[in-house]
């Protein structure tokens, strides 16, 4: 019972962090900002190669702060949007997002549920975690704009076939200024989920009581409390055995920084990365930086490796587009490897 209670204190907080994450990234974009992102990002003079890397710049930015599952969700439409508007290689587009939302998760605490799960036994700051975690953010950012580029040069240099798009409306309404508060918040602040959660429901009370459109209903479609509760449950019975078994931990908090980078890229494509961290955080980890490069960035090596991945393969269906997961490992794995080359010497 204590192991259950003890692996219960530990695990909730990120996915309270996340629901509330998504019911203000809901709220905002009902509000236009995503839309409104879309098209200053498509309105931006210059061809196919600049629309790509400010769109994926974008969604950097929007990984980092409101977590890279509220990316998946709110930012792939966005992108796939822009790509058809200005008849740009829509390829690019839907693959560059899914790596950039893995990649640009290193920046705060709450960008990744598995950072807040390692860094939970450490006595790591929101802020010097993200100082500390500032230059890799930026290489694993520039690798995954770098790569795609080399991949996809060709039809992203080919002529646009389409005009700028009209500006999107933006409302500035609760969920834009929450937004702005969870930033605050998870920079400042070491435990914010519950102030986050609140500041999401807020945003969402206050959205529906003046009638700017949307419900409750697909509010929760969009936190998914389904996937959510199986997750956490899945998170909670992986840290009950590691902290019976122990042999995880000990090995991890005996490896140097470059094993403990392999062996967590390798565990989040075995289990994904969620329950891996949660294996390896039930104790102190030696390399807790090494370790998440491994579990935020290596998912992009297989679609099963995290949450993001699974989300970003139903809404790029939903939208008609037909990814091959063949494509997705092959273009996933170098994106995973040259970061992780970049990346690793600069940690610290």
């Amino acid at each position: 019972m204590h192991t259950l209670v003890t692996s219960l204190s530990a695990t909730w907080q990120p996915f309270v962090l996340v629901a509330g994450l998504l019911l203000i990234g809901y709220a905002a974009s009902r509000e236009g900002l995503f839309e409104a992102l879309g098209a200053w990002c498509a309105r931006v003079r210059g061809g196919g190669v600049t629309l790509f890397v400010v769109m994926m710049l974008a969604v950097a930015v929007v990984s980092a702060v409101l977590n890279l599952d509220s990316s998946i969700v709110f930012m792939t439409p966005v992108a796939i949007s822009a790509a058809r508007a200005k008849g740009s290689d829509e390829k690019a587009f839907v693959f560059g997002t899914v790596f950039m939302a893995n990649s640009a998760s290193l920046l705060l605490i709450g960008s990744n549920l598995t950072n807040i799960l390692v860094i939970a036994n450490t006595s790591t700051s929101p802020a010097h975690f993200s100082a500390r975690m500032a230059l890799p953010w930026i290489i694993a950012v520039a690798v995954v704009i770098g790569v795609v580029l080399v991949w996809r040069w060709r039809p992203l240099t080919a002529p646009l076939t389409q005009g700028a798009r009209d500006a999107a409306t933006l409302r500035v309404g609760p969920g834009v200024v929450a937004t702005a508060v969870a930033v605050v918040l998870m920079v400042v602040v070491r435990h914010p989920a519950l102030e986050i959660l609140a500041a999401g429901v807020l945003s969402q009370l206050w959205t529906l009581s003046r009638a700017r459109g949307g419900s409750w209903k697909e509010a929760l479609r969009v936190v998914n409390p389904g996937t959510l509760a199986t997750l956490f449950v899945v998170a909670v019975a992986v840290g009950v055995l590691a902290r019976h078994w122990r042999a995880p931990s000990h090995f991890m908090a005996h490896a140097n920084v470059v094993v403990t980078t392999v062996v967590a890229t390798l565990s989040a494509l075995v289990i994904n990365n969620l329950p891996a961290a949660s294996l390896f955080a039930a104790h102190a980890v030696a390399h807790p930086y090494a370790m998440l490069l491994g579990l935020d960035v290596g998912p992009s090596c297989l679609i099963t490796g995290a949450l993001s991945s699974l989300l970003w393969r139903r809404i790029v269906e939903r939208d008609d587009v037909k990814v091959s997961l063949r494509t997705f490992s092959m273009v996933g794995v170098i994106v995973t490897a040259v970061t992780i080359v970049f990346a690793l010497p600069v940690l610290g």
